[in-house]
């Protein structure tokens, strides 16, 4: 559990938006970030972002449903979400956990990924769902 990142402390109701600020979405992270990982699946090298986790109850979204668009692949199992004016990914729903949502850690307000230091990568090549 991560409750500060750099200068930024993680609120219980912190606001994420894509690049644009098209897409804005409140998460409820009474614990702050949990679970803070990079993935080496192909989507996840592709769009190299840190990813932390939330219950599916812990995101509202905020303002721009109507810019979200959806992205699967494989098993169809994942929902990746992404701005369709800057092209950000915001959130998916997890494939190993779909009672949960994967989000953006750069899309937090005032945070900054880097500032994370070393993260955890995941083994998404060989995931137990493709076996």
């Amino acid at each position: 559990m991560i409750r500060k990142v750099g200068p930024t402390e993680i609120k219980e109701k912190h606001k994420l938006t894509c690049h644009c600020g098209g897409v804005e979405l409140e998460l409820f992270l009474p614990n702050g970030i949990e679970k803070p990982r990079r993935c080496d699946c192909s989507i996840c090298r592709r769009k190299g972002a840190v990813v932390a986790s939330v219950k599916l109850d812990g995101i509202n979204i905020v303002k721009g449903q109507e810019l979200l668009k959806l992205y699967t692949f494989n098993t169809h199992t994942a929902k990746h979400y992404f701005c369709s004016e800057c092209g950000i990914y915001t959130h998916h729903q997890r494939r190993s956990d779909p009672s949960e949502y994967g989000y953006n850690v750069g899309c937090l307000e005032g945070v900054n990924p880097f500032d994370l230091g070393d993260v955890v990568t995941n083994d998404g090549v060989h995931h137990p769902a493709d076996r």
